[in-house]
């Protein structure tokens, strides 16, 4: 019996990225073409040595044959994971027996009396890698874990410093970035005393240790990993796992992880995805130049001030429209909504959440007797508040309007932001990923507010 969970990012025809650690090569001086090309072919042997010793290591602990399709070699992108042959949409590259997942339920139950509180499976997942790093080469594991990216290999923004932080400030990611370092804290801080008590097990962890073994771990799980929680094999619910992480940097595309119950095996399916630069980068540590599935997050609330505050609130919460949460776990009074590119700007304005734009009439209502006749409308049609057009027209442009004004500092802040990082001709890897995550966003934004400009001075 098979079950799906979808993951993202394998190109079917280019090489696919393959995030291991880079070898160290010993320093030689090349002046000629000859000498260069002398030490690509040693850098191509040493990498089919290392593809070998994986891949043999994979198979011997699986039992079985993993692949026939791939090998590792060098591409633009570093050691990638190439295809022998051509991959189609749905063709499945690789297959990897259960006895081979390291799983969260391997997560050593007599440290639990010690947790401050209960933490999440990604979390008990980095916790088991941390313990099979102790063992260094006494790990089974040894071979895998020695092939993973290091910390400063990996781009997810939680690694930023503060001034690479400031490149996106403008940016949505830019607050999430410390939401989910708070998180990380805190699910550290419930295992701290659990990993002190057993230094013979995990050694001095401290907490960059544990964040980088956190972001392997729910990266490359959602991505596909060679970690998979014992709850996904028997339920197949959340996928928090770590080999599939091999095949996964890329981001023009996306895979289906299948579970065969049967024969207990995990089979990674070619498949296209649709995940936002945003996304990219603050969980996988990667972005692309320009990304169709681009989306901006915005947040939404009543102004204070105003004397239907309570009323309002009240309203939309027993609409059941989005609310966030935030870091300490508590409800906001906010709302998110997401946006996407508009195609047109004389279309029906998809990308903008029509619950977004309900929001903003019940925002822009001054009396009860509005918000009354709003819920009256809600109860005679399909439940659902404010999502008609407003029969005030001078209303219905106001609320729009409230959109645009929460639009047009966005993307003003995002074209400056752009023009200093453009400004500099010094390249970094993560002065681009900034570039590619803000443009994608201003791109977003512009079209947004176009379509709200247009549908503004067309209204009937």
């Amino acid at each position: 019996m098979r079950f799906g969970s979808r993951i993202a990012h394998l190109r079917s025809h280019l090489p696919l990225p393959f995030p291991l650690s880079p070898p160290s090569y010993p320093r030689c001086k090349l002046s000629h073409s000859a000498s260069a090309a002398s030490a690509a072919a040693s850098k191509d042997c040493q990498l089919k040595e290392e593809s070998n010793e994986f891949l043999s290591w994979l198979q011997k602990k699986a039992g079985v044959e993993i692949s026939s399709m791939l090998s590792i070699g060098n591409s633009v992108y570093g050691r990638s994971l190439f295809a022998s042959k051509y991959i189609r949409a749905g063709d499945c590259i690789l297959k990897v027996p259960y006895n081979v997942q390291m799983t969260s339920d391997r997560f050593p139950s007599e440290i639990e009396p010690f947790l401050v509180h209960d933490v999440g499976n990604i979390s008990r997942l980095a916790v088991v890698l941390l313990a099979e790093q102790k063992l260094g080469q006494n790990s089974g594991w040894a071979t895998y874990i020695s092939n993973l990216p290091r910390k400063d290999e990996m781009h997810n923004t939680i690694f930023w410093s503060k001034d690479e932080l400031e490149m996106i400030r403008s940016s949505p990611v830019y607050q999430e970035t410390f939401d989910k370092k708070a998180y990380i804290v805190k699910e550290f801080s419930a295992l701290r005393p659990a990993l002190e008590h057993f230094p013979q097990t995990f050694g001095d962890v401290r907490l960059e240790d544990f964040m980088h073994a956190y972001a392997l771990v729910s990266s490359n799980c959602e991505l596909v990993s060679l970690m998979v929680p014992h709850s996904y094999i028997s339920s197949m619910g959340d996928l928090e796992g770590h080999i599939f992480d091999f095949l996964n940097h890329d981001g023009t595309s996306d895979a289906i992880l299948l579970s065969d119950e049967d024969n207990k095996i995990s089979e990674v399916m070619i498949r296209y995805g649709k995940f936002s630069n945003a996304t990219l980068l603050l969980d996988f540590g990667f972005t692309l130049p320009y990304n169709t599935y681009d989306q901006v997050q915005i947040w939404m609330d009543a102004p204070f001030h105003d004397p239907l505050y309570q009323i309002k609130l009240e309203l939309l919460q027993n609409h059941c429209l989005p609310r966030i949460v935030d870091a300490s776990g508590f409800n906001s009074s906010k709302s998110s909504f997401v946006i996407k590119e508009v195609k047109s700007t004389s279309g029906k304005g998809q990308g903008i959440p029509q619950a977004l734009r309900a929001y903003c009439r019940v925002l822009s209502a001054t009396s009860l007797e509005e918000l009354k006749a709003l819920t009256v409308e809600a109860a005679e049609n399909d439940g659902r508040l404010a999502r008609r057009t407003l029969t005030d027209r001078d209303r219905e442009i106001q609320a729009h309007r409230m959109l645009l004004s929460q639009f047009i500092p966005m993307i003003e802040d995002h074209d400056a932001a752009l023009k200093v990082l453009e400004s500099s001709n010094q390249f970094s890897v993560r002065r681009q990923m900034a570039k590619d995550l803000l443009k994608g966003e201003l791109r977003v934004l512009q079209s947004a507010c176009a379509w709200l400009t247009n549908y503004c001075e067309n209204i009937c």
